[in-house]
């Protein structure tokens, strides 16, 4: 087949030829803007899932239908480090320079404008070659207190927008990154916002944790936002992602090779688009047949284990690695914590730390607790592929000091 025309589109947030099985959740998102713009209230949303489930993907789409229907949009993916404040100041800014030039500038622009100032100046912010020519106003977004002064802020230029008749849009990835007290600032400033009924619209996407870590910073984000979870396409839509966008090239799957693909992949969008772009420059000419699904399997798990998975399992201390084989060893999960600390020969306290880290890396969540899955869709396979030979752990006793 010519890979020329290749319709599959596999990458990290990259819209595919087919967004199927994501309409209601869209629809739904849709309307919550159309009762923003109308002045009624709206839940935010935070979409949940593991990788390759499209969160990325249905947070650009919702955040071009935004801009679209004339929401002013920032959009940040939230690095590991606590940098929100450096991340945020920059486009609430070019919102605000959007805005003042809107006719008829009012008080409510000025008075954002200063608070982004008194923000960059007690955060020691380092803003570039932005200009201030306003004096800073004081008692807004000052005290150094990211829990009233990112409220203060986000509230600010929410009422900017409210006096020139337009909204804004706030579309935040890898949520799960943000620290403990930046997650809490952004669910406070939620929670004013929606006291005050400004127009104003957040959608959040990261790890299935996110809830639990929302609700522990603050009790009231369950009331804030809604928490759909983003997982596999049900058998109709990810068939639907397969089989359209090679029918809109004129090329045809027979039902068994659709069948083997939707089973390889267990029906999750990103590994949809791998088998596809793959079997496609594999196939020798349509249709596309079972033979050739089957003629390039093993080329593609290798194509995964390298990139996809690799990325991942290089980022490990050789603790990590073991927790995660004796997981694996387990099956795909979840496990409950100490079963997984059996397999291994040791009691759970002699890995907790470890399965902290973990957690906080984002290669494992806690479902409940008690119990840890992997956040990465069959990552337990890898896992046994990479490390075949299951090894337990033998803790380090430390060496008692010298006797005086």
């Amino acid at each position: 087949m010519d890979r020329r025309t290749n319709p599959y589109n596999p990458g990290a947030g990259v819209q595919p030829p087919e967004l199927a099985g994501r309409d209601a959740l869209i629809e739904d998102a849709t309307i919550d803007m159309e009762r923003i713009l109308a002045g009624r209230p709206a839940n935010g949303l935070m979409l949940l899932g593991l990788r390759g489930v499209g969160k990325t993907v249905l947070l650009n789409r919702l955040y071009k239908i935004a801009g679209d229907m004339g929401f002013q949009t920032a959009k940040i993916e939230a690095p590991e480090g606590g940098v929100l404040p450096r991340l945020l100041v920059p486009e609430l800014r070019r919102i605000l320079h959007i805005l003042d030039l809107k006719a008829a500038s009012g008080a409510k622009v000025r008075e954002a404008m200063s608070a982004v100032r008194n923000f960059v100046g007690v955060f020691k912010i380092s803003a570039g070659d932005m200009e201030f020519s306003l004096e800073p106003s004081p008692g807004i977004a000052d005290t150094g207190n990211l829990q009233q002064d990112l409220p203060s802020l986000i509230v600010a230029v929410a009422e900017a927008a409210a006096e020139k008749k337009s909204a804004i849009g706030f579309f935040l990835d890898e949520v799960q990154y943000l620290s403990p007290d930046e997650l809490a600032s952004v669910v406070v400033s939620c929670h004013e916002i929606s006291q005050r009924n400004l127009p104003f619209y957040f959608v959040g996407a990261g790890l299935p944790q996110i809830a639990a870590l929302a609700g522990n910073a603050k009790s009231y984000a369950e009331r804030l936002f809604r928490y759909p979870e983003i997982g596999p396409l049900d058998p109709d839509s990810a068939e639907r992602a397969l089989v359209k966008p090679a029918e809109h090239e004129g090329v045809s799957l027979d039902a068994d090779a659709v069948a083997e693909i939707l089973h390889l992949t267990a029906r999750y969008p990103y590994f949809i688009q791998v088998w596809g772009a793959q079997v496609w420059n594999a196939a020798p000419a349509s249709p596309i047949r079972h033979q050739d699904v089957l003629g390039v399997t093993d080329t593609i798990i290798a194509f995964l284990d390298a990139n996809f998975f690799r990325v991942r399992f290089d980022r490990l201390t050789p603790l990590q690695q073991k927790y995660l084989r004796a997981m694996a060893e387990l099956g795909p999960g979840p496990h409950k914590t100490g079963d997984i600390a059996a397999v291994l020969g040791v009691l759970p306290s002699a890995v907790a730390t470890t399965r902290q880290q973990l957690i906080r890396d984002g290669m494992i969540w806690s479902l409940r607790h008690g119990e840890t899955a992997f956040t990465v869709p069959m990552f337990d396979a890898f896992m046994k592929r990479q490390m075949p030979q299951l090894e337990q752990h033998i803790p380090q006793r430390r060496p008692r000091p010298e006797p005086c």
